[in-house]
C-alpha cells in the first residue's frame, strides 16, 4: 500500500505541477479573452434561459430539459467539494486558497460554456436512439482521426475517475461524516447508500435527471440559507475575513495555532486544484450531461452549463469557506468536512454539526448519481451501448467499498485522476476555440439582427 501511495504521489505532483496550472487557467483566460468576457457579461441571460430550459421548444432534439441538463450537471459538482473539498483548501494553502478557487471559478465559466457548446455542436446517437457527447466525441467529430488516441485517454481516464470523484471519495466522506455526527458504522452508510443509488442509477439518465431536477435546487438553498445564519451571527467578522482572503492569496501566511503555515504557492496549487474538483470546469465532465439537453442551440446551452460554476464555487463555495474563515478554527488544525463542522458549530451549537452531516450526505449522494451517467458513457465509448448495465452494477458495487477506505488515499486518487481527464479535454477545446468563437458571433449577430427586425 505504501508503494501504491508513494507512486500516485509521485503522478500527482507531476500532473498538478505548473503544467495543470498554466492549462486550466491559461486556456480559461485564453476562452474568456476570445469570448471578450461574455459569460461574465451575460450570467443574467444565462438565468432567464435556464428558467426558459425547464420546458424543451416544440422542435428540440435531446433525451432532458436544458433545466434538468444543468441540474444533472450541479448533481456531480455539489458534493463534497463545497464542503470538505473548500475546508481542506483552506487548511493546506489558507485563506489564499479561496481567492484563486474564486479565479478558477470565473475563468472556468468561459470553460464550460465552451465545453457545452462543444458537446451540443458534436454530439452523436447512439445504437438506442439516445443523444451522446463529450470530449471523446468532440474530439473524434471535431478534430479528426488525428486525435482519436486523445478521445480514448479522455474515456479512460473519465471511466477511473468516475470511482474516485464520483464515487468512492463521495461515499467516504458521507461514512465520515456520519459516523462522527450520529454513530453510525461506515459500511452501514455505504450499504444504504448502494441501495437508494442503485435504485435511481439502473434506470438511466431520465431517472437521474427526474431525482437531480428535484433534490438539487433543495440541497442547494437549504444550505445556503443556514450559511447565511451562520454568516448573519458572524457578521463583525466577515470584512477581516475577506480581507485575509485577498491579503494571503499574495502573500505567504506564518504558522498560528494548529495551523502549519502557507506560501503562496500552496494557496495557488490547492486553491485551483480543490476548485477544479468542486467545479469541475476543465475536467470534461459537464459536457456529457449537457450533450443529452433537448436543444438545438449550441450557445443557448453553452450559456446555461456556465451557470454552473458560477453556482457551484462563487455561491455555495463561497458560503462555506466564509463561514470557517469567520469562525477562526481554521487555525485548530483541523481539515475536511470536519473542519467544516466545527465552524457551523461554533455559530450554531447543536445543530451546526448535523446541518453539515445532512447536507454533505445528500451533496454526496446527488454527486454519486451525476457521476455515474458520466462514466457510464465514458465506460460505452470504449466499450459499447452494451456495456452500460455492466458499469452501472460494478459503479454501485464499488459504494461501500469506498465508505470503508482510507480517506487520504482516496482524495489522493480523485486529484490525479481529475488532472489526468483535464489535460486531453483542455487540449481540444484549445484546439476548437475558433469554433466556439465562430458560433457565439454568429448567435450574437443573429440575435441582434432579430431584435432590429422588431
Amino acid at each position: 500500500m505504501d508503494v501504491l501511495q508513494g507512486l500516485v504521489e509521485g503522478i500527482n505532483g507531476v500532473v498538478w505541477g505548473p503544467l495543470m496550472l498554466v492549462l486550466l487557467l491559461g486556456v480559461g483566460l485564453y476562452l474568456q479573452i476570445g469570448l471578450k468576457g461574455m459569460p461574465v457579461r451575460n450570467i443574467g441571460r444565462a438565468f432567464a434561459l435556464l428558467w426558459q430550459g425547464r420546458t424543451p421548444g416544440e422542435k428540440s432534439s435531446g433525451e432532458i430539459s436544458s433545466f434538468n441538463a444543468l441540474m444533472t450537471s450541479l448533481s456531480a459538482t455539489i458534493g463534497t467539494g463545497n464542503i470538505a473539498g473548500v475546508a481542506t483548501a483552506i487548511a493546506l494553502g489558507g485563506p489564499g486558497a479561496v481567492f484563486w478557487m474564486w479565479m478558477t471559478a470565473l475563468v472556468g465559466m468561459a470553460t464550460k460554456y465552451a465545453e457545452a457548446v462543444c458537446a451540443v455542436k458534436y454530439r452523436e446517437r447512439d445504437d438506442h436512439g439516445n443523444f451522446v457527447g463529450g470530449p471523446m466525441y468532440y474530439i473524434k467529430n471535431g478534430l479528426g482521426k488525428r486525435f482519436a488516441w486523445l478521445g480514448v485517454l479522455f474515456a479512460l481516464f473519465g471511466t477511473l475517475a468516475s470511482f474516485g470523484i464520483g464515487n468512492t471519495v463521495q461515499a467516504n466522506s458521507v461514512a465520515d461524516a456520519l459516523s462522527t455526527s450520529f454513530n453510525i458504522p461506515t459500511w452501514v452508510t455505504g450499504l444504504v447508500i448502494m441501495v437508494l443509488a442503485g435504485a435511481v442509477i439502473l434506470g438511466g439518465i431520465q431517472r437521474i435527471s427526474s431525482v437531480a431536477g428535484r433534490l438539487v435546487p433543495f440541497m442547494a438553498v437549504a444550505y445556503l440559507l443556514a450559511g447565511l445564519v451562520v454568516l448573519a451571527i458572524n457578521y463583525a467578522a466577515v470584512p477581516d475575513a475577506l480581507w485575509l482572503i485577498v491579503r494571503h492569496a499574495f502573500t505567504p501566511i506564518s504558522a498560528a495555532g494548529g495551523f502549519a503555515g502557507a506560501a503562496v504557492a500552496a494557496a495557488i496549487r490547492f486553491g485551483v486544484a480543490r476548485g477544479v474538483f468542486s467545479n469541475e470546469a476543465g475536467l470534461g465532465s459537464a459536457p456529457i450531461a449537457h450533450a443529452a439537453a433537448q436543444t438545438n442551440s449550441p450557445v443557448r446551452q453553452g450559456m446555461v452549463a456556465m451557470l454552473g460554476t458560477f453556482i457551484d464555487t462563487i455561491v455555495v463555495c463561497s458560503i462555506t469557506a466564509l463561514a470557517i474563515v469567520t469562525s477562526g478554527q481554521w487555525l485548530e488544525g483541523d481539515s475536511g468536512a470536519s473542519l467544516t463542522s466545527l465552524a457551523f458549530r461554533t455559530a450554531l451549537p447543536g445543530p451546526g454539526d448535523y446541518i453539515v452531516a445532512i447536507a454533505l450526505a445528500i451533496f454526496a449522494f446527488t454527486t454519486i448519481l451525476g457521476w455515474s451517467y458520466y462514466g457510464e458513457r465514458c465506460f460505452q465509448y470504449l466499450f459499447g451501448s452494451g456495456a452500460a448495465r455492466f458499469y452501472r452494477i460494478v459503479f454501485v458495487l464499488a459504494i461501500p467499498v469506498g465508505a470503508m477506505a482510507h480517506l487520504d488515499f482516496i482524495w489522493l486518487l480523485a486529484d490525479t485522476f481529475n488532472a489526468l481527464m483535464a489535460i486531453p479535454n483542455l487540449i481540444a477545446l484549445a484546439l476548437l476555440s475558433p469554433v466556439v468563437f465562430r458560433l457565439t458571433r454568429e448567435h450574437f449577430a443573429e440575435q441582434s439582427g432579430g431584435q432590429r427586425q422588431k
